[in-house]
């Protein structure tokens, strides 16, 4: 490639990326206002006023290269030029408008504008009988298909579950986990201001089963039985202060709730499939919830806030 003809073609694809970054956000912006302020007519209108003064602008872009891109070479040609090019061009704006819906970082405000116009640099690119530079653009089109498909959302899920457990742990004094009772997993952990509760259920789903914990702060500052006592319902304090409440149904079952402190909190479990014996053990292997426990219930997203 001589230094003349390099000049032109690097002339001609300045200009592109300037007509790109200078009327594609102002056309973009112009079709959002325009819809939500007066409706499809009002959009419909300000594009077909929009993409004509496009085409124009891209049009007089491609002079500089009319004698180095046979596509520019003549008016008609670079009208067609033209609108392929703000077609694939604009194809390439919604991608990356796509990926960043989708959580992908494309940088500042700043740096998201001067990045609107290098679709259509690309495009014109495309165009120009030179390997090196068709060569490069075709570079340029697969690191954003690799950042905006692969790299980009996966680093958005990461800083996203990085946040999420932020979230969680303010309330840490509450995190604490019991070693699922077997056959049996964790199915759904909530993290609210003022309780951490934890549903397990049988990994098999087709076999019932259900275990309630919750880890609350504490009402009293002892378990105590409810005054009255309800009916249908035992209810002791062991001399250790823990709670032991059994509330029996017509048909034979019985859903057993057992109550303690535990490091500050107040916990409790129930359930109507698993023995006193079974709650006891849940209640003895309380631990703090470990970073890879919490890791692995966001990635699971069986963990989220509540109220």
């Amino acid at each position: 490639m001589t230094s003349g003809r390099g000049k032109r073609i690097a002339l001609h694809l300045v200009l592109v990326w300037a007509v790109g970054v200078g009327v594609m956000p102002v056309l973009g912006f112009g079709l959002v206002l325009g819809a939500w302020s007066g409706g499809a007519v009002e959009a419909a209108l300000f594009l077909a006023l929009g993409v004509p003064l496009a085409v124009g602008l891209l049009t007089a872009a491609a002079f500089p290269a009319r004698n180095v891109v046979p596509w520019c070479d003549g008016l008609p040609r670079r009208v067609g030029w033209a609108v392929l090019v703000l077609a694939l061009g604009t194809a390439g704006v919604l991608a990356g408008v796509a990926a960043y819906t989708e959580g992908v970082d494309l940088g500042s405000a700043g740096t998201r504008i001067v990045l609107t116009g290098l679709p259509y640099a690309v495009a014109a690119a495309l165009f120009v009988p030179d390997r090196w530079v068709r060569s490069g653009a075709l570079a340029v089109v697969a690191a954003a298909v690799v950042y905006g498909g692969f790299l980009g959302p996966a680093h958005a899920r990461q800083q996203q579950e990085d946040a999420d457990v932020a979230r969680y742990r303010e309330h840490s004094e509450l995190l604490h986990l019991g070693t699922p009772p077997p056959g049996m997993e964790v199915a759904r952990a909530t993290v609210g201001p003022a309780a951490f509760g934890v549903d397990y259920r049988p990994v098999r789903p087709d076999v019932p089963g259900y275990v309630g914990l919750t880890v609350r702060r504490p009402f009293t500052p002892a378990p105590r039985c409810p005054e009255p006592a309800e009916k249908d319902v035992t209810c002791t304090v062991s001399e250790g202060g823990e709670l032991r409440s059994v509330r029996r149904f017509p048909g034979g079952g019985l859903h057993m709730t057992l109550v303690r402190h535990h490091l500050g909190a107040e916990v409790e479990v129930a359930s109507e499939s698993l023995d006193e014996a079974g709650l006891r053990r849940l209640l003895d292997s309380l631990h703090p919830l470990s970073d890879e426990e919490l890791e692995r219930l966001t990635r699971d997203d069986r963990i989220t806030l509540g109220q």
